[in-house]
């Protein structure tokens, strides 16, 4: 016996439709589409990973490969930055141009201007500004992942070290540095991304200047100040980076904006961790 309708047809009755729905059945939602197949919450954990990979690599061939080493560090930290660029969206995108602006200009200013530190050539290597972008990016990964304490134990931790720096003489600047990023964390704004790149640039800092990438100066020019190689509270100057950028996206941000194919808002960096 053949019925006059396959099973698929018999939504074309009204009463097969739930709820007594007239008009065409909607088509099931499609998965939305991921460059190269990635799962939308395994990509920042990717993002992170290549940033961690030419950070670490580039510093490295940049020490050890004189006088291309460098080139080739910076034509890898520019490419992924354009195609970080090239593949995302909204105030995603636009941090990473603010946040490459800015480094530049604090990059210019505090070693070729205030002599805080020095690169190795005494120059601004090119990959420093797109370097500070992918630190950035990792930074808002891993500050989604972070818990709600961090914000309170990574200062309790420095505490000690910075009043042992100052009251030896020896690293007097790291007073004022924590000092900013404390007043970084009261800011509210995003105190997790805040945290996290006050350890990760203290990482790099130790990374870069082991390698000999680059030399913080003994003596604070201007101020007659101290500092180690490297300030134990050099990540405050990523914090107000961070700061900047974050309080720069928000202000021209538009209430409706599409979301980025790879989603890691800078918004989530402040609501409470998984």
């Amino acid at each position: 016996m053949k019925f006059p309708v396959s099973v698929k047809g018999l939504a074309e009755f009204p009463a097969f439709r739930p709820s007594g729905r007239t008009g065409p059945v909607p088509a099931p939602p499609r998965a939305p589409f991921h460059p190269r197949g990635h799962a939308p919450d395994r990509l920042p954990g990717i993002r992170a990973g290549a940033a961690f990979g030419t950070v670490a690599a580039g510093l490295l061939v940049d020490q050890a490969f004189d006088p291309w080493g460098q080139h080739l560090t910076s034509f890898a930290a520019w490419a992924l930055f354009f195609h970080w660029l090239r593949n995302t969206e909204g105030e995603e995108r636009l941090a990473l141009v603010v946040c490459a602006s800015y480094a530049t200009l604090g990059e210019v200013f505090l070693s070729l201007v205030w002599g805080l530190y020095e690169y190795r050539l005494s120059n601004i290597p090119l990959f420093i500004p797109p370097g500070h972008a992918l630190l950035f990016t990792m930074g808002v990964v891993l500050a989604r992942k972070a818990p709600d304490w961090i914000v309170l134990a990574v200062p309790l931790a420095a505490t000690p070290f910075v009043l042992l720096l100052a009251v030896t003489g020896l690293g007097t600047l790291d007073t004022v540095l924590f000092g900013l990023f404390l007043l970084c964390l009261l800011s509210g704004r995003a105190g997790r991304l805040y945290a996290v790149m006050f350890v990760l640039a203290l990482a790099m800092e130790i990374y870069g200047t082991l390698l000999g990438n680059w030399r913080w100066s003994p003596e604070v020019p201007w101020f007659g100040l101290t500092a180690i190689n490297p300030p134990l509270a050099a990540g405050a100057f990523y914090c107000v980076l961070d700061l900047l950028v974050v309080a720069t996206v928000a202000a021209v941000r538009r209430p409706a904006v599409a979301p980025a194919r790879f989603a890691t808002p800078l918004s989530a960096v402040n609501s409470p961790s998984p």
